[in-house]
């Protein structure tokens, strides 16, 4: 082979080579084209853009007169892009660049113009898309950051982005705060009515198409979501505005002058078991008392003599005793197994059990009980059991404490249990749930539980309505609820009550002193108190019941000085308010029962007014103007006509009515006194010319 052919062998191998590779690229690029490309750009997509969650607006907690309690609103974060479409050019971005700058340090007051121009052409330099400007910008702030130069150019092109970020507010600021709760990224379960029912207020989480760029900084690709967000919906809840703030400032006020560590109040309706007002408050310093902690619902523990209602309740159902059994208190000391149950107030002697009971007598209470049940401890438990005592009530928050109420079977029972069971010791009681079993006797026997959420809304419609769950529908014999009932009166009539009484209406409740145990040391420890009061009003027709509780008083600690202060204010202003629990008062009038008087003239708004009223009244003809005739029957108001260059007839009239018809007239008018025209210098019906002086006198 000669060496040319041998040259053209080696160049056909070479080119023969390359064709090879080539097809085999080209049949790998439509390989990855055609039949992996789907593949390919999902995976770069994911790479530089992504969807993100865009939280929706949550929705809205309205109290039960229609008061907003919680609310979202917009609030933005604004970036700017250095390099959107309508300020990509240099001249129209640096001809307006420190006319902006001027106005972002006018509106914002925190940097200087220079410093912003300088933060601005320095971002347009290093080609930033994402410049952060300000954060927390409300939207009417954003409409007129729209207006500045730059800006005002487009929605898109301006450069402008806003990333909308929901805040939650309470217009009422403290009110209620801890029964509205809040929820918030580091709390995995919300507190409050915004916990219980996240899943109704969250409402849908929208999506945002957002880019990657330089940086590792996500910039979203479009100024609005590309799946828009759901709002949530609406929650109405039980509480009354005004109610819960009239908690508020009394129990604030008592727990100041008391110098206590920390109390609540509840405020709940005897027949529906709405509550309408729940205030919670703890020592922070001297004085200054925040919410921190909801003790109606989470504060479990001993509830004193508050419970001596249960007590007597299983004594009047089982026949033990009656309100006229006696027992004899002696000097205040009980003696039993080596340890002393003490009066307070000391012995009052032989006694009934509606007069220990009136004057809160330990011993009694505690010998009725140990007496009739020692030998069945279980007997009296079964009645607390019975009616579910010992269980939650199902709220519709979250953090309620299970009560601890014992029975024999507890290995913590012993011979000195059930005397003090008897009043209200060994035994972990929340306030809410001492206030349920008390609203039960107000409402006849009929036990029901407490609701906070009477109705969800969405869009304005109903979805969902709720009503108090019926624990049980008598939690004893009617006799037994009657007897009980009058006991409760007669604690506020001739008992430890007397201060929560009142001249307008009756009051039916229970005085509570407990001794608060201090962790593992006991009772024996720093004595610390609990003063309670629990009742209702007004006690022959029940609508209101009410606990005040009151933890570690400095300045007194019975129950009815510290706590009934509370009590007695609430009631008072509520009673003082609503004219529905006013009984036998009749609708009188009040004065003449005649069509009231009005000035004469114009009759259109003399008739405007009457029809407001829904008064008829007698017109003797239709005219604009009238003149009044006081008859037998009433005001006649009669048609009056003016002729020109006759002296109108003015008296009657207001000065505006009055004026207006001498001026008409030509006449020039001088003025004495106010109300309407008694006398006019010049009779009705003379003549007259233009520009002469009447003189007119108003009383």
């Amino acid at each position: 082979m000669n060496i040319r052919a041998n040259i053209l062998l080696r160049v056909y191998l070479s080119f023969g080579l390359i064709v090879l590779l080539a097809v085999a690229v080209l049949v790998r690029l439509c390989d990855v084209q055609f039949v992996e490309g789907h593949k390919w750009r999902a995976m770069a997509d994911s790479l530089s853009t992504k969807y993100i969650n865009v939280d929706a607006a949550r929705g809205n907690i309205y109290s039960n007169d229609g008061s907003l309690l919680a609310t979202s609103v917009p609030e933005y974060e604004l970036r700017m892009d250095l390099y959107a479409g309508g300020i990509s050019e240099n001249k129209v971005f640096y001809a307006k660049v420190d006319s902006l700058a001027m106005k972002l340090s006018q509106f914002f007051v925190d940097k200087t113009p220079k410093e912003y121009s300088r933060m601005l052409r320095t971002a347009r330099a290093d080609s930033v898309r994402y410049l952060l400007i300000k954060r927390k910008v409300n939207y009417q702030q954003l409409k007129e950051l729209r207006t500045f130069p730059l800006y005002n150019i487009g929605k898109y092109s301006g450069g402008l982005m806003a990333i909308q970020q929901n805040k939650r507010i309470l217009p009422f600021q403290n009110l209620a705060k801890r029964t509205i709760g809040y929820k918030n990224e580091n709390v995995s379960n919300g507190v409050g009515l915004e916990g219980a029912y996240g899943n109704y207020i969250n409402g849908e989480s929208g999506k945002r198409l957002v880019q990657r760029i330089a940086g590792g900084v996500w910039m979203p690709v479009n100024d609005e979501a590309e799946i828009a967000p759901k709002e949530g919906a609406d929650i109405i809840s039980t509480i009354d505005i005004n109610m819960q703030d009239l908690a508020q400032s009394a129990l604030e006020k008592q727990m100041i002058k008391s110098d206590a560590d920390h109390g609540t109040v509840i405020l709940m309706e005897v027949a529906t078991g709405e509550v309408r007002a729940v205030a919670n408050f703890t020592r922070e310093s001297e004085g200054v008392y925040k919410e921190m902690f909801n003790y109606a619902i989470g504060g479990s523990q001993d509830p004193g003599s508050t419970f001596k209602l249960a007590s007597y309740m299983a004594l009047l159902e089982d026949k033990k005793i009656d309100t006229n059994t006696t027992v004899d208190t002696g000097n205040g000391v009980y003696r039993l197994y080596n340890h002393n149950i003490k009066d307070s107030h000391g012995g009052v002697g032989v006694v009934t059990a509606k007069k220990a009971f009136e004057v809160s007598s330990n011993t009694a209470v505690a010998k009725f009980v140990y007496s009739a049940y020692k030998d069945d401890p279980k007997q009296f438990t079964d009645h607390l059991y019975r009616i579910h005592m010992n269980e939650r009530l199902k709220l519709q928050i979250t953090g309620e404490t299970k009560p601890v109420i014992k029975n024999p079977s507890f290995k913590s029972w012993s011979g000195l249990t059930l005397a003090q069971m008897a009043y209200g010791y060994e035994m972990q009681i929340t306030p809410l749930q001492i206030l349920t079993f008390y609203n039960a006797i107000a409402n006849d026997g009929k036990y029901i539980a407490p609701i906070f959420v009477k109705e969800i809304r969405r869009l304005g419609n109903p979805i969902e309505q709720f009503h108090a769950r019926v624990i049980s529908e008598k939690v004893c014999s009617e006799a037994t609820v009657k007897k009980l009932q009058a006991m409760l009166e007669g604690v506020v009539t001739e008992g430890t009550g007397k201060l929560m009484g009142s001249p307008f209406y009756r009051v039916a409740g229970k005085t509570g002193t407990a001794q608060v145990a201090d962790g593992n040391k006991g009772y024996k420890a720093k004595r610390s108190y609990q003063a309670s009061f629990c009742g209702y009003f007004p006690a022959d027709k029940p609508k209101y019941s009410i606990m005040v509780s009151i933890n570690g008083p400095k300045n007194g600690y019975y129950g009815g000085s510290v706590a009934g202060p509370v009590f007695k204010e609430i009631a008072d202003r509520i009673y003082a308010s609503d004219v529905q629990m006013y009984n036998n008062v009749t609708d009188h009038l009040v004065g003449n029962t005649k069509s009231p008087e009005a000035k004469a003239g114009q009759s259109k708004a003399v008739k405007s007014v009457y029809n407001a009223l829904g008064i008829k009244a007698l017109y003797a003809a239709k005219s604009d103007y009238f003149n009044s005739v006081d008859t037998s029957n009433g005001i006649v108001y009669q048609e009056y006509s003016s002729v020109k260059g006759m002296m109108p007839n003015v008296s009657g009239m207001g000065l505006k009515d009055a004026l207006y018809l001498l001026g008409n007239a030509g006449l020039k008018t001088q003025v004495k006194g106010s109300g309407k025209v008694i006398s006019q210098s010049i009779p009705s019906g003379m003549k007259i010319g233009r520009g002469l002086l009447v003189q007119l006198e108003l009383k």
